[in-house]
């Protein structure tokens, strides 16, 4: 175990705070409300076009913190390891974690290994904890939401959640879709910056839009309308879609968030936005209404239809 430990996290995670080996990080940190957050993932492929399991993993958490307005700072590894998994699918998991985390300015300071026996688990299954820390004067939550507010949509819908069922290779689909995985940390400095009243934001994981607007309509006791003709949304996708007949608004997104700003600043908001990597498709989608909480949608017939939280798990172990 300490030889695994050394050949690849170690090897791959090096830094200071790292190499004490100690059983806690101890770490420095900035002025500010300090920010925490956990998640496992068990995505099936751990390859998959557009990333892998270790890249989510770190951009998962990273992004969790962002969307609370923290900047994100350190993380923790704990894996748990099946009995057999070749040690270079090991060592290709650790680089891409090592990668997405300089990419997205954090660092892994800490961490845990485990090998269960043959059968105990599938492959690999990873946990991080991430650590980040809010500025003065940032406070971002549902309960913030207004009628008026405008919503930001910072990337295409479904990217992931399609990419992950397409690489499962079941359906015998053939087409170029790839995951949206990406850290979103620098997208919302940027937002916040050019829209220092945004309300809220989350990022769009599991159950994708659908149940992160209907989330935040429950929370903030808000209607929520959205416009089908502004979604942005790749052909590919919606082809992929229809095929299947998948709803896009519940696949999952690994690089996108949804944010909620003030009308007089959400054209600032989006041209910030827009001028960073991963919101190049940013769009304002839709807005906040006065009546009873719930999310509908505009179709492109005008007419209304409520948008419901996924009612199973369309696409288990996306990720």
């Amino acid at each position: 175990m300490q030889q695994l430990i050394d050949q690849v996290f170690i090897a791959a995670f090096d830094n200071p705070e790292l190499r004490l080996r100690e059983d806690q990080a101890r770490l420095d940190l900035p002025p500010g409300r300090l920010a925490f957050t956990t998640d496992s993932y068990v995505v099936n492929p751990l390859f998959f076009p557009g990333g892998d399991i270790g890249c989510i993993a770190v951009n998962g958490t990273v992004n969790d913190l962002a969307v609370g307005g923290a900047h994100p700072l350190y993380l923790s590894c704990g894996v748990i390891i099946e009995e057999g998994l070749p040690l270079d699918t090991l060592q290709r998991v650790a680089a891409s974690m090592r990668s997405a985390a300089d990419q997205a300015g954090v660092k892994l300071v800490t961490g845990d290994t485990k090998v269960v026996e043959r059968g105990g688990a599938d492959k690999l299954f990873i946990n991080t904890s991430g650590v980040g820390v809010i500025p003065p004067g940032v406070d971002l939550g549902a309960r913030r939401v207004e009628p008026g507010d405008r919503l930001l949509l910072s990337g295409c819908v479904g990217d992931h959640g399609a990419a992950i069922l397409s690489a499962r290779g079941e359906l015998a689909l053939e087409g170029d879709i790839r995951s949206d995985g990406a850290p979103l940390g620098g997208l919302m400095q940027a937002l916040l910056k050019a829209a220092p009243d945004c309300h809220t934001a989350r990022d769009i994981t599991r159950g994708g839009l659908a149940a992160a607007l209907n989330e935040i309509a429950a929370m903030a006791r808000r209607r929520i309308l959205i416009e089908e003709s502004a979604l942005p949304l790749r052909e590919e996708v919606a082809a992929f879609c229809e095929i299947l007949g998948l709803d896009p608004l519940h696949l999952a997104n690994e690089g996108a968030l949804v944010a909620f700003v003030p009308e007089r600043q959400a054209q600032a908001a989006l041209a910030a936005v827009r001028a960073t990597p991963a919101g190049t498709r940013a769009a304002i989608i839709g807005r906040v209404e006065q009546g009873d909480a719930r999310v509908e949608i505009r179709t492109g017939f005008g007419a209304l239809r409520v948008v419901e939280l996924p009612s199973g798990e369309q696409l288990p172990r996306i990720c």
